[in-house]
């Protein structure tokens, strides 16, 4: 009897550590879950517009659908999920746009992605169309490493990688082909 008891006592204790090890499994990624910092936003807005005045001038106006705020973050960001639209003017008032099917600013860095058929379309008729743009807000910048379109009255390009001075006084193009209007 002493044999058939331990036998037993045995085979339930076996089985009983086999089922607990092997509960514990399944919840073991939400253990991990539970140490790993969630990168929740600090604020969502929809229908967002934003307005950046400086000496009393408007100077740019962003519009969105969706923004979303991690200011909350170590590196902070507002990312645009569904696209977004900026309205830029100059000291003389003129207008120039951008639009772009995704954005992220990164507080930081002053540093602008935008991505997913990003159109730039200057007052004067310029517009440069690319897939992905970068804007230095410090340095005022435009840069791309992507594939890009640039149309004006007298020049017509395309290439891959383009930088410029935001009032395309200073451009460099590094692959390009296209076609230009000389004066004689």
């Amino acid at each position: 009897m002493k044999v058939i008891f331990r036998y037993n006592f045995f085979s339930i204790v076996t089985v009983f550590a086999v089922t607990m090890f092997f509960s514990c499994q399944g919840q073991l990624e939400d253990v991990k879950d539970i140490n790993t910092a969630q990168r929740v936003p600090s604020g969502i807005a929809e229908n967002f517009k934003l307005t950046y005045t400086d000496s009393g001038k408007v100077k740019a106006i962003l519009t969105s659908s969706l923004n979303y705020d991690f200011s909350n973050q170590k590196f902070e960001f507002q990312e645009f999920p569904n696209g977004l639209y900026v309205e830029f003017f100059d000291d003389q008032n003129n207008k120039s746009t951008v639009t772009a099917d995704y954005g992220i600013m990164y507080s930081q860095t002053s540093l602008v992605d935008l991505q997913g058929n990003v159109v730039l379309e200057t007052y004067d008729g310029k517009k440069l169309e690319a897939p992905q743009l970068y804007w230095d807000q410090k340095n005022e910048w435009v840069f791309t490493e992507k594939e890009y379109t640039f149309t004006s009255d007298d020049l017509n390009m395309s290439g891959t990688g383009i930088d410029f001075n935001k009032e395309f006084s200073i451009v460099n193009s590094h692959e390009n082909t296209g076609s230009a209007v000389v004066k004689e």
